[in-house]
């Protein structure tokens, strides 16, 4: 653990230390009660700016210092901490904007934001669709990434949605559509095809986390064919993204798991699509955020964006800036 003194925290250590969750850390900093910047990918806050924090937080009065005659001249002295980072930390007076989700194309969409020239100041957080939407509704995430299939519709995200922001005003916005299926090992070798193949005694999965869309998929799926979740080998194993179980499937440490054509065709797993996933956006409507409502359709609708969206491969963006759904 980083000591109290150290040149910076990382937005995991800071939740350590404040005994709180990352969430809880990235509302405050975009709430503007803790400073923060970025460097690469990575928030982090300068061990000056979390005493700052922690002092205006303190309850009853400052504590009153000694007189300087009254201090023993063999004790050493420590100055106090200035709250007051340097210059070229200064935080500016762009709106933080926290996005959520875990694909790759929120990270570019987070450039293109920052690139835009809209005074926002996004910041990511790798949290799955379902916990996503449960953050918006916290008030804990500003634009949230869901793809959650529903077995009784057969259809992606609104049933979530609207269960989920029920009374609050939103928008639904097509980022993308991808292929979902079953990593599996090289030449299949346990010739697993479909969702049905689960009930296979001598197979082992890999999971991913409760809350992940993948998770939900394969539940839904499950339950569709009437197989017992926790009958299956490695049910309860679970991995925190795609390339992390495609990853257990190349080791050979598991047969198959669940997870989207991309993260197979970088880990070099074999690949069995099953369905086209809707990926989409969600953002709610309020008087505030019109313009960054307005600057999210842009970049999304963009030819720039697109392109270099599509130049990852395996997406399909013919959908992509498309309004799904929009609350009156």
């Amino acid at each position: 653990m980083t000591n109290q003194y150290a040149a910076s925290y990382t937005t995991e250590e800071i939740a350590d230390l404040l005994k709180v969750s990352k969430l809880t850390v990235y509302d405050l900093i975009k709430k503007g009660e803790l400073r923060a910047y970025r460097v690469g990918r990575q928030m982090r806050i300068d061990a000056e700016d979390l005493e700052a924090y922690k002092e205006k937080s303190k309850s009853g009065g400052p504590i009153a210092k000694e007189d300087k005659k009254n201090e023993q001249t063999s004790a050493p002295s420590i100055q106090p901490i200035d709250p007051t980072p340097p210059q070229r930390f200064q935080q500016t007076p762009a709106r933080q904007l926290i996005i959520s989700g875990q694909d790759i194309s929120l990270d570019l969409l987070t450039n293109a934001i920052g690139k835009s020239g809209a005074v926002i100041s996004p910041l990511r957080s790798y949290t799955g669709s379902l916990n996503s939407l449960i953050a918006m509704y916290k008030g804990e995430a500003d634009i949230v990434s869901t793809h959650l299939f529903d077995g009784d519709t057969g259809t992606y995200n609104l049933p979530y949605i609207q269960k989920i922001l029920t009374g609050r005003q939103y928008v639904v916005i097509n980022l993308l559509s991808r292929s979902a299926g079953l990593f599996v090992q090289k030449n299949n070798p346990k010739n697993i095809q479909t969702w049905r193949d689960f009930s296979n005694q001598n197979i082992k999965m890999v999971n991913r986390e409760i809350g992940s869309g993948a998770r939900v998929l394969l539940d839904e799926k499950l339950r569709s064919e009437g197989i017992i979740p926790h009958t299956i080998d490695g049910y309860n194993t679970e991995e925190m993204n795609h390339i992390a179980i495609a990853s257990k499937v190349a080791s050979g440490f598991a047969d198959v798991g669940v997870g989207i054509e991309k993260a197979a065709t970088l880990v070099g797993v074999d690949f069995i699509p099953l369905v086209q996933e809707q990926y989409d956006l969600v953002m709610f409507k309020t008087p505030e955020n019109e313009f960054v409502r307005k600057t999210i359709l842009s970049i999304l609708r963009s030819q720039d964006f697109q392109r270099e969206i599509g130049a990852l491969g395996g997406y399909d963006l013919s959908l992509t800036g498309s309004i799904i759904y929009e609350t009156e």
